[in-house]
């Protein structure tokens, strides 16, 4: 079992976080992924499907798809890496100057 330490705690896995997808997790929680105003049911316009609910239909499976090819331990690296990385900026006025930016790995 792994365990994935957040901000207010952890969550221990019943299997390993790069087998567990985004959308897995969305799933198990009940949220709906779903760009249609219909919730599926094809009763957009007056109990009628409207003319562009399989344009979005479609947008859900491709959301889907894509959210079912990210996994837990892809989002958790990427966010180690977005935290080792700090911007500084130097904020001092100077004769027309632009700020200038720099990033500082930790």
């Amino acid at each position: 079992m792994e365990s994935v330490r957040g901000p207010g705690g952890g969550y221990h896995l019943a299997r390993p976080a790069d087998t567990v997808s985004v959308a897995d997790i969305i799933l198990a929680v009940d949220e709906p992924i779903d760009a249609t105003q219909c919730a599926g049911q094809e009763n957009c316009l007056d109990d009628r499907r409207c003319m562009t609910h399989e344009l979005w239909a479609g947008l859900n499976n491709h959301i889907f798809t894509f959210l079912r090819s990210v996994t837990l331990e892809q989002l958790v690296r990427q966010q180690d890496q977005e935290s080792d990385t700090a911007v500084l900026q130097d904020h001092r006025s100077g004769g027309g100057r632009s700020s200038e930016s720099a990033a500082v790995t930790q």
